[in-house]
């Protein structure tokens, strides 16, 4: 009884199109060419046996039927959907997400515990990776808002008077830091206006920290500052000679939030009969809810008007452009010097030693503390009115998907504890850069020593970011938040300290749980159009909608409403 033939099983070689791609047109030939082998010896009758399947062909050029089956095998594959017809083996498409079907549960199992390999399609974790680094990039939906700076009737008309003006004339001592003092010169603006008066340009005072002696020109592009304001106030660099003797009246504003008719009726009479008016000491002191117009201004000098030097630009971008030479870069602002430790009545968390410092610090000068003296750091800590340190901060990016070789420009001032309090941040994410790495030799050197120059470079770096984030509030903070707004909505993340920082200090909760409630907490603190009038008292620099951005499409401002403000504006 002769025994039955088995069953041939027939294999199928799956090969990724990226394989197939990769390799030459001669490499490829020489797969389709059959060496030359000597005919096998004819087999006898008793030793007939199953064999694998075997191509014959009457044809005398075997090159032609195995290049045809070739190409047959190839398309059959890609018609079933053994290949992807995506040049990308982790694409999320629905037809790469259609094809999961085809892998048993083991090969899923198996693709949960093994390292990805590019041919054989273990696609879950790095997929999820990737995808992870793509929504971090991400920028936030802005919505269609866009700068809208159109000015009422009754301001324009006021305007043709303001400028012709040459009897009141209006000077300002700007003090603090370079944020500190572009918030001095928007408001220094906007009184002037006001009290429809010349504006002489801000002096700078000199500063007894760094002992910086910056003027506005070195600054400020003093002949674009003048030229964007010519229709709103103006502008002269210095008194002319028939006021350069007269006593200007000197005045100390004391009180907060200090409305247009406030200055009216305490400047005005006085500035008309004296002809000059000296205000000091202004940072913070004008209301934050003017009327529209004057709104608006402040808007355009801070995100029109105030331009930096053509020195200061040139580089900044100059750096800026070597940040962004290898992709994406995120930027932060990092406040963790011995003064801001003692400022803000916490703790830097480094050792015992300089907790002990701070303390110390703090002790011997109770008048720098700005925070509230009556709850203790841990405290304070809780209520999120503490900054970030190193390991907070790489924990928090970490959470929202930053990826490991994300490149990283940080701005700041010296760090209490040196290069080790930023050790966890340079340990998670080790391309990480302040000014100094990424300058060449001597780019620095004719800011050596000019705090003004060095702030203002980083904030043109971090203004140009792909994402930034500050460690902790403050004036540098603010200013991007706003400039970054009326840019379009470019990523910025606002640290939800007081919500998230219960959860660094549970030491048993599980990463990935971790990193999805951060990813919750900051979900609506991405640099997402945000209204002013949702909360009083908010900055219009800060939050610049509605006052000076609109959305045509719920506002119904049209393209020749904005050429129009375009053309008044900046002629």
């Amino acid at each position: 009884m002769s025994k039955p033939k088995k069953k041939l099983s027939v294999s199928y070689i799956t090969v990724p199109s990226q394989i197939i791609n990769s390799l030459s047109s001669s490499y490829l030939q020489s797969l389709l060419v059959l060496p030359k082998k000597p005919p096998p010896p004819s087999p006898s009758p008793s030793s007939k046996k199953a064999k694998p399947f075997q191509c014959k062909s009457s044809s005398k050029s075997p090159k032609l039927w195995f290049s045809a089956l070739f190409l047959m095998a190839l398309l059959g594959m890609l018609g079933i959907g053994l290949l992807p017809l995506s040049s990308y083996p982790c694409a999320t498409s629905p037809t790469a997400s259609s094809h999961h079907h085809i892998l048993d549960n083991q090969a899923i199992s198996q693709a949960r515990t093994e390292p990805y390999h590019y041919n054989n399609y273990t696609l879950v974790e790095p997929r999820e990776e990737a995808e992870e680094e793509h929504s971090f990039w991400k920028q936030p939906e802005g919505m269609g808002y866009r700068g809208c700076l159109e000015w009422s009737k009754d301001y324009r008309r006021r305007s043709e008077r303001i400028v012709k003006e040459r009897r009141k004339y209006v000077m300002m001592v700007v003090s603090g830091g370079i944020n500190q003092q572009r918030n001095q010169i928007v408001d220094a603006v906007v009184i002037a206006r006001i009290l429809e008066a010349v504006l002489v340009v801000p002096v700078f005072q000199v500063n007894v920290i760094w002992g910086d002696d910056s003027e506005f020109s070195d600054i400020f592009d003093l002949d674009h500052f003048k030229r964007v304001l010519a229709n709103d106030v103006r502008v002269i660099s210095s008194l002319p000679s028939t006021h350069i003797r007269t006593r200007p009246v000197a005045e100390r504003p004391t009180s907060l939030h200090i409305s247009a008719n406030w200055i009216r009726s305490h400047y005005l009479k006085r500035l008309e009969k004296v002809g000059v008016l000296l205000l000091r000491g202004l940072d913070s002191r004008l209301s934050k809810d003017l009327p529209s117009d004057l709104q608006k201004l402040r808007c355009k000098v801070a995100f029109h008007a105030l331009k930096f030097a053509p020195r200061i630009l040139g580089l900044g971008n100059k750096l800026a452009e070597r940040m962004q030479s290898k992709g994406p870069y995120i930027a932060l602002h990092l406040r963790m010097e011995k003064d801001v430790w003692v400022r803000t009545g916490c703790l830097p968390g480094l050792s015992p030693e300089y907790d002990e410092l701070i303390d110390r610090e703090r002790k011997r000068h109770p008048e720098l503390l700005t925070a509230k003296s009556n709850i203790t750091c841990h405290e304070r800590k809780l209520a999120g009115l503490c900054p970030l340190n190193a390991l907070e901060v790489a924990r928090l990016l970490k959470a929202l998907g930053a990826p490991k070789n994300a490149r990283i420009y940080w701005a700041g001032g010296q760090p209490l504890g040196g290069k080790e309090a930023l050790s966890p941040l340079t340990k998670e994410f080790p391309h990480f850069y302040s000014k100094q790495d990424i300058a060449l030799p001597g780019e620095l050197e004719p800011f050596a020593n000019k705090a003004s120059f060095m702030a203002s470079i980083d904030f043109i770096i971090c203004e140009r970011s792909d994402v930034f984030m500050p460690s902790h509030g403050g004036n540098m903070g603010h200013a991007l938040q706003g400039q970054r707004a009326y840019a379009g909505h470019r990523k910025y993340i606002t640290p939800n300290k007081r919500h998230m920082l219960p959860y660094f200090l549970n030491t048993s909760l599980p990463e990935p749980e971790f990193n999805r409630i951060m990813r919750e907490l900051h979900r609506d603190s991405l640099g997402q159009p945000e209204l002013r009038t949702s909360k009083v008292g908010r900055d219009v620099t800060k939050y610049p909608i509605p006052d000076c951005m609109c959305n045509s499409s719920s506002r119904g401002y049209s393209s020749q409403q904005h050429a129009r403000s375009l053309l008044y504006n900046f002629g």
